[in-house]
């Protein structure tokens, strides 16, 4: 059903206006970004069909829309290139608005905003990707890089090329992270030997490393945490 066949106060601008964002559905709010549907399809239908799980073809839910890249979401049908546009736009937005957030306050204040930055950056990768966050002496962010790219299997790091790229940013510390295309965030003995290579490495240079975030879709693993470090 269209839009605006629906009861005026149960179409999603008016409901969202009239009593606020938290009253919508995942799925009504994904309309309002669409705004249209396709020939023979409603744009809450389509919404609802973009949230459903994988295994029905859809993206599985908020999280997994968050988490696509454009090569994904221009396989779905009814997703042109304005409305891929513009949930990218979101992504993007969402991405900075965490990083300006780890910009004005210590990371380590800040943990949750530390996971879910490096989820929208690294959990929708189809490959292994290591990276890390440079941070200043009051760990706040000074930028994020993907350092190295590998298979889905294995990531060459090379100790050096991290040393100096903390040096370009002159980072007081690091907060090193990778994704686990598997989707199992638990650290391998390759993932745990290679932190303690990296923070002997950087030690020599008074960079100190916080901790080293493995991320999924929809799950993360603070090495730190698990008293890995």
């Amino acid at each position: 059903m269209p839009l605006k066949d629906l009861p005026k106060q149960a179409q999603p601008r008016e409901k969202l206006l009239a009593r606020g964002p938290g009253a919508l559905s995942d799925a009504e709010l994904l309309a309002l970004l669409l705004r249209t549907g396709i020939q023979g399809k409603g744009v809450l239908q389509l919404a609802q069909e973009l949230l459903a799980p994988p295994a029905s073809g859809g993206l599985g839910g908020i999280a997994g829309l968050l988490h696509a890249g454009a090569a994904e979401l221009a396989r779905i049908k009814g997703l042109g290139p304005a409305k891929r546009a513009e949930l990218l736009a979101v992504l993007e937005l969402a991405r900075r608005a965490l990083a300006q957030q780890l910009q004005e306050r210590p990371a380590l204040d800040s943990p949750q905003a530390v996971r879910t930055y490096l989820q929208l950056h690294l959990a929708h990768k189809g490959h292994e990707v290591f990276g890390a966050l440079f941070l200043d002496s009051q760990h706040r962010l000074i930028a994020f890089e993907a350092l190295f790219r590998g298979t889905l299997t294995q990531t060459s790091v090379y100790p050096r090329e991290v040393v100096l790229h903390a040096l370009q940013h002159q980072a007081s510390a690091l907060v090193l992270a990778h994704n686990h295309p598997s989707g199992n965030v638990t650290p391998s003995s390759a993932d745990q030997a290679l932190t303690h290579t990296l923070r002997a490495a950087l030690a020599l240079i008074d960079v100190r490393v916080l901790d080293h975030v493995i991320v999924a879709p929809g799950a993360t693993l603070s090495m730190a945490e698990q008293g890995l470090l």
